[in-house]
């Protein structure tokens, strides 16, 4: 099965091309719909009425074009972001129709599409090969629109499609969609386990690859409450429009999450990179960080961004060709990680050392995981300080 990775770049858009943009959303926000409703009333009929009426991509291609032949104004926009909304929305429904079919609880189901109000969906529009073109360095949509992107990095290849959408800042970004292409470093004859917490968002079996907690959120914390403060002074009544002092808050509010986002994606990636190139082989705890958000520990998890650092590194790893392992995280607190003997009992939190009872071997209570990371991935550390007297970090295991 083919990959594909996505580079997206900033766009500068003129008022004239801002104006075909939204016109152009306006249309594709029409068919979405469009379709909402048609499926809604197709789950609205009885049972032998709705096996005879179906909402698959053939009834709504037919809806599309019939609106089109009828409707001047839908007529006068480009039909691929039309058909590729539709093509997103035959997406979404058919996984929230398999959530359902599998019985999954209602909090994990992905829900049914909704209808998207103008005031309160992004603008977001997609184009495959034959509705854009890339000429001289701009971006070429079809409908004469006419873009200039932002060049940060050079197109790998020719892209397959592009997606232009808005952010809540209302910058305007073009996400390319490439063939992704292993991209192989040299061998290292290394390798690493990695487990995660929240004192330390890594701590892995090399000192020099740990990642503190780099406490970002707490940093733009002080400035956060501020606005939020100006937001709340200037809060409109029920009915009544925003002040100029109250957007101009929320915009700097918003700014300020967009950047910390940032500064956490920037870390991560940075981080998986130095991982990646310095070991054939990573153990990592296949941990689910989502039920943190429950704990006394919910913000501080939420600062160290847990998911976004390891889906990092599960992208640098597939990207330069390195072997990933993804350990159960079940008992990694409770195992040794030079036996393999597991305690009686679980370890408290306050109890930062873990002593086996086995073999008598001491290591720091989150060394001790990332070792344990190593010897289910089925690799054994050689040495008690990862070190062997032939010169090697690690020993594959028998």
């Amino acid at each position: 099965m083919a990959e594909y990775a996505r580079y997206t770049y900033r766009l500068r858009v003129s008022a004239t091309a801002l104006a075909a943009l939204e016109v152009e959303w306006g249309r594709c926000r029409w068919v979405w719909n469009e379709c909402v409703a048609m499926s809604r009333k197709v789950h609205g009929l009885n049972k032998d009425t709705a096996d005879k009426v179906t909402c698959g991509p053939a009834q709504l291609d037919k809806m599309l074009t019939e609106a089109r032949q009828k409707l001047p104004w839908l007529r006068e926009g480009s039909s691929v972001p039309q058909q590729q909304t539709i093509r997103d929305f035959g997406k979404s429904r058919a996984k929230a129709l398999k959530d359902i079919k599998a019985r999954l609880p209602i909090r994990q189901r992905a829900g049914m599409p909704r209808t998207k109000r103008k005031h309160d969906t992004l603008p977001s529009l997609n184009y495959t090969t034959r509705g854009f073109r890339l000429k001289d360095g701009r971006l070429h949509l079809a409908g004469g629109i006419v873009l200039t992107v932002v060049w940060s990095r050079d197109l790998p290849s020719a892209p397959s499609s592009v997606r232009v959408y808005r952010d809540s800042l209302g910058h305007w970004y073009a996400s390319f969609v490439i063939a992704a292409e292993v991209q192989p470093l040299p061998g290292t004859g290394q390798v690493i386990g990695v487990d995660w917490g929240v004192k330390e968002t890594a701590t892995t079996t090399s000192d020099a690859h740990d990642l503190p907690h780099p406490q970002h959120g707490r940093t733009a914390a002080q400035k956060l409450a501020r606005y939020q403060r100006m937001m709340a002074r200037r809060q409109p009544k029920r009915g009544q429009a925003a002040s100029k002092g109250y957007r101009e808050a929320k915009r700097q509010a918003a700014k300020l999450h967009k950047k910390v986002a940032r500064q956490r994606q920037d870390t991560g990636r940075k981080w998986a990179k130095t991982v990646v190139r310095d070991h054939d082989v990573i153990a990592v705890e296949d941990f689910k960080p989502k039920f943190l958000a429950k704990s006394t520990m919910a913000r501080k998890a939420a600062d160290a961004a847990i998911g976004a650092t390891k889906a990092a590194l599960l992208e640098m790893a597939r990207k330069h060709g390195r072997i990933v392992h993804l350990v159960d995280p079940k008992h990694t607190t409770m195992d040794c990680g030079g036996c393999g003997a597991r305690a009686k009992h679980r370890l408290p939190l306050s109890e930062r050392t873990y002593t086996c009872t086995v073999c008598g071997s001491t290591f720091p209570r989150d060394k001790n995981s990332a070792r344990v990371m190593l010897v289910r991935a089925g690799l054994d550390p050689a040495g008690a300080e990862g070190g062997s007297p032939d010169g090697t970090l690690f020993r594959q295991a028998a």
